[in-house]
């Protein structure tokens, strides 16, 4: 019996009409997407009316952009890393990696040469080129340090991974007095570098260590023991009230606040955990988030205590225990004891040291509880409840302390987020910062330490870098506001990351118990979206 074949081939599009296809589906999407939220938006008129503004320029510029980034992606960055995995017939060599290309000596030469004249024109800037292209100066000086330190940490990366805890610690202790000097030599004068280093110390530092020192608290409860904790933030604002109340009302020192704030929150995070013993997976989510917004409820409404949403302020300051004070009317102020200059940047200073040492005790008790008993209990809690119970391990107390543990590290967090505020309100303890917390935890790594303080770094400290990109209102406007932006890129840098690096920026671990060598498990071993 004869077989006819079909003499129709098969189409296949080139990489360029395949480009422009997605292209335009990306621009489709884009329209759809952001329509409403780029291109109309509600104001008020002279009336006090609502009405809507038109913004079609700025909803056409960002589908232009989506579009032209996804046709040269598809166009040309695939069959490049297509190329990539292809060794020469030749030598038998794969070609040289992107990173190899993008970090050579005369682009870091040049790099180096740009940031040099940008710091020596820095006061003439505006007159030489106007405060527009002056501000684009200034990003293009930034762009270049960034390029020069991952030139030199990409070139040296086997020296700072072998000795990555040790140069980070250093760097963060050696943080503040570098940026000091550093504007120091700016400005010509010490006090001009104290004073300047208010914004870098207070944003760029204590922020990001608060949120350092929130995920790792909440990385024994949902890295380590495997429980979705969505009302951390409960916790973060127990402790935040509980030194804010008993230091304004009692006049009690930070000191003797500190444990009682972590005690307070640890007492909350266990009659969290009796209810949601039972509990696994989503329902335990849903509890615990319930259990955030009646804490915020609470908080709000009991206003013969807390203030509602007023707030309470006059937070008293820290001292160093009571031998120096910050406030200038005191006797002992620092400035009065050692002699120096008045300002405001030594309070600033104090405060990042002293929430860098918290972080570095929470860092410590994590790493001494995972080689207890009570560690791998969590562990194995996180792996397999039936199995840790058949095991013998007791889940109740296990959880209990779980809870307790990390709502501990929270109350910390919230007691000096009080005193460095001097003022607390609800709005600062919403469902969104628990939501922030997790999203750094799980982008981390979860039970990675390293991992989830990276992820702090570049969340937060991205966030606050968009306050400086003011250049962009010459772009897209006077009334363009960068920070607006940052959940819209922090939700695409959590896609793209996800696509990335599914398991976070470490998604090795090291386990506590091993026989002869210590040696990191990949996290392929693991069921996804656990250990």
């Amino acid at each position: 019996m004869a077989v006819t074949a079909s003499p129709e081939r098969d189409v296949v599009a080139t990489p360029v009409q395949r480009a422009t296809r997605e292209a335009l589906y990306a621009g489709a999407i884009v329209l759809g997407l952001f329509v409403l939220f780029i291109g109309l938006k509600t104001d008020q008129n002279i009336s006090n009316e609502l009405i809507l503004v038109q913004r079609w320029g700025l909803l056409a510029v960002v589908m232009i952009a989506t579009m032209v980034g996804r046709f040269l992606y598809v166009a040309y960055g695939q069959p490049f890393l297509a190329k990539q995995k292809i060794a020469d017939v030749a030598t038998g060599l794969l070609p040289a990696s992107v990173a190899t290309r993008f970090f050579r000596l005369p682009y870091f030469i040049a790099a180096i040469a740009i940031v040099a004249v940008l710091v020596l024109l820095a006061g003439s800037l505006d007159g030489l080129l106007g405060p527009a292209l002056a501000g684009y100066a200034r990003f293009v000086r930034a762009l270049a340090i960034i390029y020069a330190l991952a030139w030199v940490i990409y070139y040296f990366r086997a020296f700072f991974l072998a000795h990555f805890s040790g140069l980070g610690i250093t760097a963060l202790a050696l943080y503040p007095i570098v940026v000091v000097l550093v504007l120091a030599l700016y400005t010509g004068s010490m006090v001009g570098g104290f004073q300047g280093s208010l914004k870098w110390v207070d944003n760029f530092g204590i922020q990001i260590l608060i949120y350092v020192m929130l995920a790792w608290g909440l990385n024994i409860v949902v890295g380590l023991a495997g429980l979705l904790d969505l009302g951390y933030v409960a916790f973060y604002a127990v402790g935040a009230y509980a030194y804010a109340l008993l230091g304004t009302h009692f006049g009690l020192s930070f000191w003797i606040l500190l444990p009682a704030a972590g005690a307070m929150a640890a007492f909350w995070g266990v009659m969290l955990g009796f209810p949601v013993l039972r509990l696994r997976g989503d329902y335990l989510a849903i509890v615990t988030l319930a259990f955030g917004e009646i804490i915020r409820l609470v908080i709000i409404n009991w206003r013969e205590v807390t203030n509602g949403s007023a707030g309470i302020s006059g937070i008293p300051k820290v001292s160093f225990f009571g031998l120096i004070s910050f406030n200038v009317s005191d006797p002992n102020y620092i400035s009065k004891v050692l002699g120096i200059a008045q300002s405001g940047a030594y309070y600033k200073i104090f405060l990042y040291y002293l929430i860098l040492g918290l972080c570095l005790l929470t860092a410590f008790v994590t790493i001494r509880l995972r080689r207890m008993p009570v560690g791998r209990a969590w562990e194995a809690l996180r792996e397999d409840e039936i199995a840790c119970r058949s095991l013998g391990i007791n889940t109740t107390t296990t959880k209990l302390t779980a809870f307790a543990t990390g709502a501990m590290f929270g109350g910390f967090a919230g007691s000096f987020f009080a005193a460095r505020q001097g003022f607390v309100s609800p709005e600062s303890f919403i469902f969104l910062e628990s939501a922030i917390i997790l999203a750094i935890v799980v982008l981390g790594g979860m039970g990675s330490l390293v991992g989830i303080a990276v992820a702090a770094m570049v969340m937060i400290g991205g966030t606050e870098a968009l306050r400086e990109l003011d250049f962009l209102k010459q772009v897209f406007g006077p009334d363009f506001t960068p920070e607006l932006y940052r959940m819209l890129l922090f939700g695409i840098a959590m896609v793209i990351v996800m696509v990335w690096k599914p398991r976070g920026f470490v998604g090795s671990r090291e386990p506590t118990a091993f026989l002869k060598m210590r040696r990191a498990v990949s996290g392929s071993f693991t069921k996804e979206g656990h250990g």
